[in-house]
Order: C-alpha cells, then structure tokens, then sequence
C-alpha cells in the first residue's frame, strides 16, 4: 500500500515538529515554508523539502500538492498567508485539510472556509500542563468533547495487584479502563482478570465527571 502523503506548510517550531514526527512514523512528507534557511534546515529530513510561496497556486499546482492526501497549513506569524494557504489548498482539491489557529477569531475564520480540523497547538497544551500540575499521576489528557476525555493515569502504589475486577471503574465511577501500557507490552482492552502494577500506565475513557471523581476517590488517595 502507498504510504500516505502530507504537506506541511510552515516549518516553524510547530510545523518542523510535527512534519518531523511524520517522518518518523514512517509517512513522506513535502515541507514548504518562504524562508529558505528553515527549508535547509529540513531538507535532510523530509521527503522533500522546497523554498516557495504557499499563496501561488501556479506554484502549488506545479509541486502536485493536490496529489497529496493531506495538506497542513502550520503558519503561525501571518493570520492572513495562513488563511489565504488554506484556501488554496480546497481549491486545489487537497483530501484534508488541517489548519493551525493562532486565536479564536482565526480559528473560527478557518472553520468557516472548510478547513476539515482546526487545531490550537498552545491553546491545547497549556490545557495539557494545567490538568498535569494538579494531577500528579495523570500523563496526558485529550478532550473528546465539552462533557468527555481520555486520560493517561500511572497505576500508584496503593493499585500494586489489584484486577480490573476489583476496581470495577465502570460500574463503581463510569468510565472504562481501555488500555494498559507496561513494559512487557500494550495490553488493549483488558479483561476483569489482567492485574496492575505500580508503574503500569491505564488509559482511561469516561465523562469528565466519572474521571474526575475516579482519580480523586482511588488514583490521588495514596
């Protein structure tokens, strides 16, 4: 099967980074950005790596970005290049296309010309931080919606050899222990039976409340 293909319009910090982690995952990425010293920074890096003007679209067209399944426009020092990148990448026809935003008015601009996924890289990180520094076991947060999230929780102590079983999280708190990280391995859906041990890593799926309520009640009562 085809590798799947991204643009990455941008390298700055976010766009680097994140082509960067493409790569990494095994997909071929085209990084384009105006300046060129960013763009030879990252030609060794990148599939391919081009000086160029991502508002053009003789040039855009020239490079087949249209070809490419998904194309994401990482600008974040013009509000203006950015919307006008992301304009053109529907036009050309691009499968998906997936913005940064740098404040709220420039989001909802993006959403409203069709950007499929407009993302707020500082936004959702400070959201990140703030849950981290007053959940000392929890190790990443992604908010599903207003009312639900998955959370990253590290097993402590007082969970050494316990079951799934004896937590009983969905009937006790209702939310779902999805997943657990160990260093033996990824265990998806966990059965009653699978046993924790301090250090474990339980992927958890529930409503802001029942996660909440589970972390406060069992997870910080060390």
């Amino acid at each position: 099967m085809k590798a799947q293909q991204f643009v990455v319009i941008g390298l700055g910090r976010f766009g680097s980074s994140l082509a960067l982690e493409l790569m990494e995952m095994g997909y071929e990425v085209l990084g384009i950005d105006h300046h060129e010293e960013r763009v030879e920074e990252m030609s060794d890096h990148l599939t391919h790596a081009v000086v160029a003007d991502a508002t053009d679209e003789g040039i855009m067209r020239s490079l087949g970005v249209r070809n490419f399944d998904c194309g994401i426009v990482a600008i974040g020092d013009n509000m203006e290049r950015s919307i006008l990148a992301a304009i053109l990448l529907k036009e050309i026809g691009v499968k998906q296309v997936v913005a940064k935003a740098i404040s709220i008015l420039h989001g909802r601009a993006l959403s409203r010309l069709g950007v499929d996924r407009v993302i707020f890289p500082e936004r959702d990180m400070g959201i990140r931080v703030a849950h981290q520094l007053v959940t000392p076991n929890l190790l990443d947060y992604i908010e599903l919606s207003k009312d639900y999230k998955i959370v990253e929780l590290t097993v402590p102590s007082c969970m050494n050899g316990k079951s799934l079983s004896d937590l009983n999280t969905r009937a006790k708190y209702g939310c779902s222990i999805v997943a657990l990280n160990r260093e033996s391995g990824i265990i998806v859906a966990p059965t009653a039976h699978d046993h924790l041990s301090e250090g474990d890593v339980m992927v958890l799926i529930g409503s802001n409340e029942s996660i909440d309520r589970f972390e406060n009640e069992v997870v910080n009562q060390e």
